[in-house]
């Protein structure tokens, strides 16, 4: 095992890294952004401090 150091204090690694395989993300912008036009926002009031706000 590697020992590593943190704010100057040895330690040995509790558990081994990469046994999972990577993941690769995807950003479909056009899937999002479908999603965002069709979700219903309603209004929220809410109070902060004693002010009121709607978001």
């Amino acid at each position: 095992m590697t020992t590593l150091l943190y704010r100057g204090h040895q330690y040995q690694q509790s558990h081994a890294t990469g046994d999972k395989p990577g993941v690769q993300l995807v950003y479909r912008r056009n899937v999002y952004q479908a999603r965002q036009a069709n979700c219903q926002h309603t209004p929220v009031h809410l109070v902060y401090r004693g002010v009121g706000y709607t978001r």
